[in-house]
């Protein structure tokens, strides 16, 4: 396999009513893995709708127009396949993977959910997501140590009225407050052909995806006002960095240091990936070498760093350690700053450096030797950047980087002035 690039064939098309299809065959093994992007996330959630990206997650399963509440499921794992969906704060995405025999049941699926769902919806169906979204965050986000930590790193990386301020899984109170309608409303604005793309990867020739695709979702009519999303391209730096103290049920002291840097898909972000991989990815990285295994203040399992991959404003890089036993909260958050710090006066090495190259590239490969990974990146470069073709410059792209960059960007961008610390405290026991 080659060491870089994007060495399948890829074709596309443009439905009249928008809707952007992709196809990379793949004779290999006689499966297809269907994929359908929206380019809708909690970043395009206006004031008072905050969690409805993430509830729609939900409520595309429960049945539209031709398909009956859990029948999706029902007929993808029917055929032997398996299916998901995903939302994040940049967009939210469905798919399949079938044998090539069931394509057209997939796609007859999708469409059925993209022009179908609003006449299916009711007030019983919403209710009961309600309350299933409400069980997540208690499971997810409110009754696991630390849980809560994303849901408090996000308005402090992100002023009110930026886009990533809250995250996907919202407020309670919005997602109570709001009215079938508004749901509705909500649906027909951002599931239309013209805000997503679908792409198919397996044993399929394009020309029979694309007849499949127009037959199914042609007659799904374009929406023509569909609202942007806010600017979130620019974070005004304070200059003074930002803390948060949490006293809570956890078994042991724990610090998070998160930065804002450059949006994903950037030459920027690009050094951010490679930064977060040498700073902390495994055993060999600096935050484990200096915290788990010289100085023995964080949990070895327990440390680490990574850049969370947001494209349309500063993406976080965020770096993380627990304390053993006996380690003061105060003692492990100077340990990790002077790890992060250090990065820009300590030089990366040369062999710093290939270890994080080849952890990449491996990560790269792994995603590339399915194809569900294969079409959950080509969707991703053609919603976000406009050209699936482009998923071929990112290795490339991490292996260019330099430890030169490195620094550079540490110093301009992971300064103590603009940092972010989340702290998290044990309750104390009598």
């Amino acid at each position: 396999m080659p060491d870089s690039g994007y060495p399948w064939p890829i074709e596309t098309t443009r439905l009249d009513n928008g809707l952007r299809v992709v196809v990379s065959e793949d004779r290999t093994a006689p499966a297809v893995a269907v994929n359908l992007w929206y380019d809708v996330g909690s970043r395009h959630e206006p004031e008072g709708q905050t969690g409805f990206a993430h509830l729609f997650e939900h409520l595309m399963f429960e049945g539209s127009a031709n398909v009956a509440k859990t029948e999706h499921m029902k007929f993808i794992q029917g055929a032997g396949g398996s299916l998901n969906a995903t939302t994040n704060p940049d967009r939210t995405n469905y798919f399949e993977t079938v044998p090539a025999e069931h394509l057209e049941l997939a796609l007859w699926l999708e469409a059925d959910r993209m022009g179908g769902l609003v006449p299916a919806l009711t007030q019983e169906t919403l209710d009961n997501q309600r309350e299933v979204v409400k069980n997540e965050r208690r499971q997810r986000y409110e009754n696991v140590p630390y849980g809560d930590a994303w849901l408090r790193l996000l308005p402090l990386l992100y002023p009110p009225g930026h886009p990533y301020h809250h995250a996907t899984i919202g407020s309670m109170a919005d997602l109570n407050a709001a009215a079938l309608a508004t749901f509705q409303a909500f649906h027909t604005t951002y599931y239309a052909p013209n805000n997503a793309v679908l792409t198919v990867v397996g044993d399929a020739e394009a020309a029979e995806v694309f007849a499949l695709a127009d037959k199914y979702f042609g007659a799904i009519p374009v929406r023509e006002d569909i609202p942007a999303a806010p600017d979130g391209r620019t974070v005004p730096a304070t200059g003074r960095p930002a803390t948060e103290t949490v006293t809570a049920d956890v078994p042991a002291p724990r610090v998070y240091v998160a930065h804002r840097t450059h949006p994903f898909g950037t030459p920027g972000y690009d050094v951010t990936t490679v930064l977060a991989t040498v700073l902390g990815s495994g055993r060999g990285s600096r935050l484990y070498q200096r915290l788990a295994d010289g100085e023995r203040i964080a949990q070895p399992d327990l440390v680490g760093a990574y850049g969370v991959d947001l494209a349309h404003g500063p993406a976080p890089l965020i770096a993380t350690a627990t304390a053993r036993p006996g380690v003061t909260a105060e003692r492990l958050a100077a340990g990790l700053a002077e790890v992060v710090d250090e990065l820009a006066t300590v030089p990366v090495t040369a062999a710093e450096l290939d270890r994080a190259k080849s952890l990449l590239s491996t990560m790269w490969w792994r995603q590339m030797s399915t194809v569900d990974g294969r079409a959950d990146t080509l969707g991703r470069y053609a919603t976000q950047f406009g050209d699936p073709a482009r998923a071929g410059e990112r290795l490339p792209a991490w292996l260019a980087v330099t430890a030169e960059q490195i620094a550079e960007q540490a110093a301009e961008l992971l300064d103590a002035a603009n940092r972010v610390t989340l702290t998290y405290l044990p309750e104390e026991t009598s």
